[in-house]
């Protein structure tokens, strides 16, 4: 018996899934150990490995190592290179500001000092011609600094080195003879595209976080090895592709966003088997909420992304406060509002919830680990909407008296309100904050809330989503099968993929069709290679195309697919496709007489497995409940809530109700119905 097993590090919990060859799931919940995240990762395989027998096929694994390491400002020693009177371009940036009338913000610091950007004389013009030949003398002198200042790790980025590599490749072949152990990051290899800030900022984030994420690569498989497990170990990158994890070491910037994206490429998975058009989904965990797109089975990605700046706001026009990671990923919206966000009360006397959170150490009041603040967690707890006896079955005690001592202490004392009020206040706050969230992936990208499901995972994600649903106008409500550990299962049912691109710049229409085949054909015989080089016959290839495309006089680009069709077809049919993407995502398209520029041409490269990777169905797991306890209600007070597990839904019920899970709980509030599907989903129909 073989088992793939999915390991999802969260804030709060890490979780492992297994699925073994007949399509068994095993399950195992643990809470994370933040001072070392490969140590909770080991106790949790011995653990799971205990009931899921067989031999270990392959692992999956999702981590925030990497945003952690920009976060806290803990990458190397890291040096650039570049053009002479460009080595500004990493503070000057965008000129974007996350808080425009802010006089007190200020920019994140540049991931390299001033002193280790370093300049060599050369110059590429856009066509790649070279108006200046590389100066050996200047790169010398930079190779001296480079050994003097004890740089770890280098990235280097010329300018127009997208449109010509020899320059970038000269510089790097001096430095690794001069230098050997250097890490080295080079723009033309990372991200060959156009706008210097975008290359460059992706180029030095890959160099910052090297060094680390190989660590700790080598560190886990090396763990992974001394458990007697060889099977090959792949991570999931930002854009919800697998990546071996050779190449997750070589190029880290991929997986950067690498733990939120699981959960959404799962939903997108679930939504093709229950043939769902349209999916928004909250995940909900202990320390933040995201939400994220799923159309035509598919999901929603973005063309760049934010790092190192904090949870996302939840609106796209407030940017600025990290940097710059033009790479694809999931598109999400994150907001600070999990199980372990802090309930306190501002300067000025007005509650908030979050964005600081409890974490796992101490973690909330009720965990009894020395957490004093009242989070989201202690008020659910105070409410009857959590079993008091814990959480993972138990397995987490839960201090009931705890968590009424720290919100009368922090909230309902201070606000002169009734425990209870206080308590329910606070998760009416967490809710709004989430609904920006919501918003920010669909009303922001043109998208009707009311049209979709909302899928809600995660630990927390089924305790609000009713909720949530019903202010939005939405009348469906999925909680999926193992919602607490759903972002593992979604490790379990991603492809391996493989995304590259490149500038191409022309006006449309008209513009060049032998460059616009030849760049295309260059794009899919490199995506080919690398699922050559993964094992995947040809049989089992999809290649998806893409062009960034925007009207004349427009600062940034959408993309659009490209169907199945010759050069000359799909350069003639390429404005009006963007038009009707550019109505769908903006609400409006321009005159057909407007110019379209073309500026980039992008692929997907997919492995598709040999078999189905999600189950038929999956059985009603079964958990010890009362048969019920109190709860509190608005207007209603203590109501006596019948409880349930996800096997008792086999008949519709219907709400106020509490469905109760060994990894999360479901509320089901008045006047809800309540069934489980042929999936083995819960299935919320809202009375809207």
């Amino acid at each position: 018996m073989t088992l793939r097993i999915g390991i999802d590090i969260g804030g709060t919990f890490t979780d492992l899934v297994a699925i073994d060859a007949d399509g068994a799931v095993h399950t195992h919940k643990i809470a994370s150990t933040p001072h070392d995240y490969g140590a909770g990762i080991v106790v949790g395989l011995q653990a799971l490995l205990t009931t899921a027998k067989g031999v270990v096929s392959e692992v999956l694994h999702a981590t925030t190592v990497g945003s952690n390491t920009i976060l806290e400002g803990k990458g190397a020693r890291t040096a650039l290179i570049t053009t002479k009177g460009f080595r500004d371009a990493l503070e000057i940036r965008d000129l974007r500001m996350p808080r425009l009338y802010d006089l007190h913000w200020v920019k994140p610091p540049a991931l390299v000092e001033r002193r280790l950007r370093l300049e060599v004389l050369e110059k590429t013009r856009p066509d790649g011609s070279i108006a200046t030949p590389l100066d050996m003398g200047s790169l010398a002198e930079a190779i001296v600094k480079l050994r003097a200042e004890n740089v770890h790790s280098l990235a280097i980025c010329l300018l127009h080195s997208y449109a010509n590599p020899a320059h970038e490749r000269a510089v790097a072949d001096a430095v690794r003879a001069a230098l050997p152990g250097m890490d080295i990051s080079i723009s033309h290899e990372i991200l060959p595209e156009i706008k210097e800030y975008p290359r460059t900022s992706t180029t030095v984030i890959n160099a910052y976080v090297q060094p680390v994420v190989r660590a700790y690569i080598t560190s886990l498989e090396a763990r992974l090895k001394a458990l007697g497990i060889t099977a090959p170990l792949h991570l999931m990158q930002s854009n919800g592709g697998l990546a071996p994890a050779e190449f997750a070491a070589a190029y880290p910037a991929h997986i950067v966003e690498s733990g939120p994206a699981a959960g959404v490429v799962g939903a997108a998975a679930l939504a093709q088997r229950l043939d769902e058009k349209s999916l928004i989904t909250f995940d909900m965990g202990g320390t933040t909420a995201k939400a994220g797109l799923v159309e035509n089975g598919d999901v929603l990605r973005a063309e760049a992304i934010e790092v190192g700046g904090g949870v996302m706001s939840g609106s796209r026009l407030l940017v600025g406060n990290g940097y710059m990671l033009k790479l694809p990923a999931i598109d999400l919206a994150e907001v600070g509002a999990g199980g372990g966000s802090i309930c306190s009360l501002d300067a000025a006397g007005a509650p908030k919830a979050g964005p600081q959170s409890a974490g796992a150490d101490p973690g909330p009041a009720c965990y009894g680990k020395g957490g004093t603040a009242p989070t989201i967690t202690d008020c659910n707890l105070i409410l009857g909407y959590l079993d008091p006896v814990g959480l993972a079955g138990g397995a987490l005690p839960l201090n009931i008296d705890l968590a009424r001592a720290a919100i009368q202490r922090d909230i309902a004392g201070p606000l002169g309100k009734g425990l209870e009020e206080a308590a329910y206040g606070m998760l009416r706050l967490a809710a709004a904050t989430m609904m920006r969230a919501i918003r920010s992936v669909s009303v922001e990208r043109g998208r009707d809330p009311r049209v979709f499901s909302l899928l809600a995972f995660g630990g927390n994600g089924g305790l609000f989503a009713a909720a949530i649903a019903a202010e939005l106008g939405m009348k469906r409500v999925i909680v999926p099968p193992m919602p607490g550990l759903f972002s593992a299962v979604g490790l379990l049912l991603a492809d391996t993929e493989h995304h590259a691109s490149r500038s191409l710049r022309m006006r449309l229409p008209g513009g060049d069709i032998s460059s616009f085949a030849s760049v295309l054909a260059a794009l899919e015989e490199e995506g080919q290679g690398r699922l050559t080089q993964d094992g995947f016959p040809p049989a089992r290839r999809q290649v998806r195309r893409a062009a960034l495309t925007r009207y004349v006089g427009q600062s940034s680009e959408i993309s659009v697919a490209l169907p199945a069709g010759d050069a000359t077809t799909l350069l003639a049919s390429l404005p009006r496709l963007f038009g009707d993407e550019h109505e769908r995502t903006y609400g409006f398209r321009a005159p057909v007489s407007e110019p379209v520029e073309l500026m980039g041409l992008a692929v997907i490269a997919r492995g598709i497995p040999d078999k189905p990777r999600l189950p038929a169905s999956i059985p009603l797991a079964r958990a010890r409940t009362p048969a019920s306890r109190r709860a509190w209600f608005a207007g209603s007070g203590w109501v006596e809530t019948p409880v349930t597990d996800r096997a008792g839904l086999a008949v519709a019920r219907l709400g106020p109700l509490i469905v109760q899970e060994y990894d999360a709980t479901c509320l089901v509030p008045k006047g809800t119905r309540a069934a489980a599907d042929g999936f083995g989903n819960i299935v919320l129909d809202l009375m809207v």
